[in-house]
């Protein structure tokens, strides 16, 4: 009877895992990257600022559309915000 694989390649114990060489091959660090979501929630939070300050300002200058625009722009913004939050507190 033949011995199926589990999907392992064949290497010895011990030896660096498909994912460890391709990072030390490609990396110019050798080091896997981290989590973008510190990024993800500055930008988030960026995002959040600028279009509620637009939505503000436009909707004071009497223009509707793009202060819309810049509201929904703001809600996702703030949604996104919350998203990353959550994620970095389950970790």
């Amino acid at each position: 009877m033949e011995k199926r694989h589990s999907g392992r390649t064949g290497s010895p114990p011990g030896a660096p895992s498909l994912r460890d060489r391709f990072w030390s091959v490609f990396s110019p660090t050798t080091e896997p990257p981290r989590s973008a979501l510190g990024l993800r929630m500055a930008l988030a939070a960026f995002g959040l600022v600028v279009c509620g300050f637009i939505a503000i300002t436009a909707y004071a200058a009497g223009l509707f559309v793009p202060a819309v625009v810049a509201t929904v722009l703001a809600i996702v913004a703030a949604a996104d915000f919350v998203v990353v939050v959550r994620r970095r507190a389950g970790r």
